[in-house]
């Protein structure tokens, strides 16, 4: 399968004049998630980390919850694209059908095809109400961090990124998709594969914060997510009502601090 950029020839076209450039850009191919023989979803994404990919989508699409519930996985390249085929314990196919949506669309769309309204904001479960405790610095320098564990985005400036912190170690797990939904769902994956208990640190995102990375964040049991940018209202709601610490705008040194801050020792009263 194609590397995660490559270089394309253009021209720049400035106030001064017009140049041949030759830019580095990413790769996106159609990944099949496919669950005994039959695809649940296709999503663009970078053709990298594919496993965890496909095992984290699995885990926050609640298609399983342990390890034990898949039998077989192989990951099948072809030409016009990738399929990461899972074969199930019998017991999950009531719980596949449940959740049956085909989504096949533009790079980070994490509701396309979705068969009903409700779906979109369907409930999560509330996080553990402990959890992780980081000081003022170490969310002030989440996203820094993430920063440079960013290759591809280093090379093309069209990648986001999803991290792992961890109280008094720093940023452990990191990985990168032109798609924040993808990046997601590759980090949980990641740290689901490995046996690492996603409640036991913080997410940092490069995006926004939308509805669905809320949501997969809580059926992880994460507890505390950082982004670079804004949350939606809507994710903040179902943030709160989930027990999730969010901090966004975590930028040049500082980050605004909006549901459930006693995780955080920023001198920020809990008042949710």
């Amino acid at each position: 399968m194609t590397g995660m950029a490559r270089s394309m020839a253009g021209h720049s076209v400035q106030p001064d004049g017009v140049r041949a450039i030759t830019r580095a850009l990413p790769e996106e191919v159609p990944v099949a998630l496919v669950f005994d023989g039959t695809t649940l979803a296709v999503m663009m994404a970078s053709p990298a980390d594919i496993a965890d990919f496909a095992h984290g989508f699995a885990l926050t699409e609640g298609i399983v919850t342990a390890p034990d519930q898949i039998e077989r996985f192989e990951v099948a390249e072809h030409a016009a694209g990738i399929e990461a085929r899972f074969w199930l314990r019998a017991d999950r196919a009531e719980a596949l059908a449940a959740r049956r949506r085909f989504l096949a669309g533009p790079v980070g769309c994490g509701l396309c095809g979705i068969d009903s309204l409700e779906q979109a904001l369907r409930e999560v479960p509330p996080v553990a109400p402990g959890g992780p405790h980081f000081t003022r610095a170490e969310i002030a320098g989440a996203a820094d961090a993430l920063a440079t564990h960013q290759p591809l985005h280093d090379r093309t400036r069209a990648a986001h990124a999803a991290g792992f912190l961890l109280p008094g170690q720093g940023l452990v797990a990191a990985r990168e998709d032109v798609g924040r939904h993808n990046a997601l769902d590759k980090l949980l994956g990641a740290l689901w594969r490995a046996g690492q208990d996603p409640g036991a640190g913080a997410i940092v995102l490069t995006s926004r914060l939308s509805v669905e990375l809320v949501q997969k964040s809580a059926v992880a049991g994460c507890a505390v997510l950082v982004a670079v940018s804004a949350p939606t209202v809507s994710a903040l709601r179902l943030a709160e009502g989930a027990g999730i610490t969010l901090a966004a705008f975590a930028r040049g040194g500082g980050f605004d601090l909006f549901s459930h801050p006693h995780r955080i020792n920023a001198g920020v009263p809990d008042v949710a």
